[in-house]
């Protein structure tokens, strides 16, 4: 038999078990939706027992609809990164539920290490900005909820990571307790110099050295899935979070590679090289991968709200019955009737990092239909890709030639078009949009040993969207989101 991955995509809205063939071809595909708990404004809760419970039934269907185990080689696991778990060492028991990556709740705890002056020191060691996004805040806020969190963190009793460690702590029955470098570098508490949990930072944010996992490269050993869970000992050879697997996936491993993940929230990444580069425009300096064959870094701009824009136009104001009525809605209007949707449900990401700000809808009059509101919430994502270019080009990387995108808002061939429209910018969509557990796949492969290299993926022929608008339309349209934000932040008190 051809050697099988079977790649976890464990993401905010659903669990994902998908087996590859090293042709890069899926061979079976099961998926489970995650509930969310929204406990209080703001906050934002996933249950890790079913995050746990849909990993081992997604995984045994699609071992199963291949036949078995026996021709499973290696697993790679992908994941929503800087939501964070706090769980017990001995048991694998989670102490409280996880904090999603979009909540807020340590707003106030990042003001004051701002007001300490710790902004600087995080963005020099981390290459990341002081916010609620990241884990390192999110650990210290379960430790001092936990009944004697502290002093039992402090007698190595607890474990805090991100869901791939919790993951590989489970699936190995509590033997591997282990992250790689990507979700490392989301934490804040990873120095981009040495791939390592700095001292400096630790103190900081008083997370104890003891409740963190060890960091490795992408590829490589992570551990052994126990062979009571699917039949078999499989390794555990691949670990990248969502946005930098897929990244691989789409294989922009050159420097200046663009790809957009279109998914709950949206996250551009570009392909830097091999050196670290800080932004002056508040966006992320990050890992983009590490194998055997060295490292890459990357910058990144994340929107915090972009499919479930959508999702809050058809489950909140019920607007439409399902997503895809977007489609033909926004395209039956002339124009957006001056309408704008800035969609700060949970804060602004980059380049504005406003954690306070909201929602706002800009430009109503007696005129304005559901379908204006609709076409504001897709015309949204463009606006906001467009700023992130805005702040790229402001920190003096190339114009992209393209960009790679992927995730389910890319299925609207009208969003598409305006974003190509919007940014200036040939839009590339692939058949496969399984991107990010492809990525995960190919890691597991090269840490396996069973490919020499991650290479190019396969020729295909994606759908592709060219610049058509002209550029005085486009001017004018990103004038009027320029004022909505704005507007969106002085209501926020920014």
């Amino acid at each position: 038999m051809d050697p099988l991955i079977l790649a976890i995509d464990q993401g905010t809205t659903s669990t994902r078990a998908i087996v590859f063939g090293l042709d890069w071809k899926p061979r079976a595909l099961r998926q489970i939706e995650l509930q969310q708990h929204y406990p209080h404004p703001g906050w934002v809760e996933h249950d890790a027992e079913e995050i746990w419970r849909a990993t081992l039934q997604t995984c045994r269907e699609a071992i199963r609809d291949v036949g078995g185990v026996g021709a499973i080689a290696a697993v790679g696991i992908t994941n929503q990164r800087e939501t964070t778990t706090l769980w017990e060492r001995s048991t694998g028991a989670p102490l409280h539920r996880s904090i999603v990556w979009q909540d807020r709740r340590t707003a106030d705890l990042c003001n004051n290490l701002a007001a300490q002056g710790l902004a600087g020191l995080v963005q020099d060691k981390t290459g990341l900005v002081l916010d609620p996004y990241f884990s390192a805040t999110k650990i210290a806020w379960l430790l001092d909820q936990v009944s004697e969190g502290r002093s039992r963190a402090a007698r190595g009793e607890l474990c805090a990571g991100t869901i791939d460690a919790f993951l590989v702590h489970r699936l190995t029955a509590g033997a591997s307790f282990a992250t790689d470098v990507t979700n490392a570098s989301r934490t804040s508490l990873m120095s981009l110099k040495d791939s390592d949990w700095d001292d400096e930072l630790l103190a900081a944010f008083s997370v104890p050295r003891e409740v963190l996992p060890r960091i490795q490269p992408c590829a490589g050993g992570f551990g052994v899935v126990s062979p009571e869970l699917f039949g078999k000992a499989l390794p555990i050879t691949g670990i990248a979070g969502d946005q930098q697997a897929a990244l691989v996936g789409h294989a922009a491993l050159r420097p200046g590679e663009v790809k957009v993940t279109y998914g709950t929230g949206a996250f551009l990444v570009i392909n830097v090289g091999p050196e670290p580069r800080h932004s002056r425009n508040k966006l992320l300096a990050t890992v983009a991968y590490e194998t055997g064959q060295g490292r890459a870094f990357a910058l990144e701009g994340s929107i915090f709200s972009a499919g479930s824009t959508v999702q809050w136009l058809r489950d909140g104001l019920k607007l439409i019955e399902a997503s895809r009525e977007s489609e033909a809605i926004a395209q039956a209007l002339a124009d957006n009737g001056g309408v704008y949707l800035v969609p700060a449900f949970t804060g602004l990401g980059a380049p504005h990092w406003e954690p306070n700000a909201r929602g706002a809808i800009m430009g109503l009059t007696r005129d304005t239909t559901r379908a204006h509101l609709v076409r504001a919430g897709l015309e949204a994502l463009a606006y906001q890709t467009h700023d992130l270019l805005e702040a790229l080009a402001s920190d003096g990387a190339p114009r992209p030639a393209g960009l790679k995108v992927d995730g389910g808002v890319t299925a609207n061939a009208w969003a598409m078009q305006f974003l190509a429209d919007v940014t200036g910018c040939p839009v590339e969509r692939p058949a496969f949009q399984e991107m990010t557990a492809l990525g995960a796949a190919r890691l597991a492969a090269l840490g396996a040993g069973l490919i020499d290299t991650l290479g190019v993926a396969p020729a295909e022929s994606p759908a592709r969207w060219e610049p058509r608008m002209p550029a005085d339309q486009r001017d004018r349209l990103l004038a009027g989101w320029k004022a909505a934000v704005r507007g969106a932040l002085a209501a926020a008190g920014a």
